[in-house]
């Protein structure tokens, strides 16, 4: 059993039956579109991060692996630390234009 799995059934009150199992809903993730049909976006920011830069990929349909997968191989190619969570993946740094030339090469057709 997991430490605090309360945080799971918040409404479910009270059980009496002590060989009830409560069903935690399973949460629906799109599949993920082939590289063509993707429609990326290639942003710099730097508000709300303390003056530091970031590149954003954002409007990634697919599982949460294949996201972090994309962005770790992101990551290794330019060789800079980031992350790859809800949806988009952030980069440090400005390397928008090489983000760009690594998504048209792995077949990304749609990049902006």
């Amino acid at each position: 059993m997991k430490q605090q799995d309360w945080k799971e059934r918040l409404g479910v009150v009270y059980s009496t039956n002590p060989d009830y199992a409560y069903d935690v809903p399973a949460a629906d993730e799109p599949d993920t579109l082939p590289p063509a049909q993707q429609r990326l976006r290639v942003r710099m920011e730097r508000a709300g991060r303390k003056g530091k830069t970031v590149t954003l990929v954002t409007g990634f349909v697919g599982t949460a692996d294949d996201l972090k997968a994309l962005g770790k191989a992101l990551k290794t190619y330019l060789g800079t630390g980031g992350t790859a969570k809800d949806g988009e993946i952030v980069i440090q740094g400005d390397v928008r234009e090489r983000v760009v030339a690594w998504l048209r090469q792995a077949g990304y057709a749609d990049v902006r």
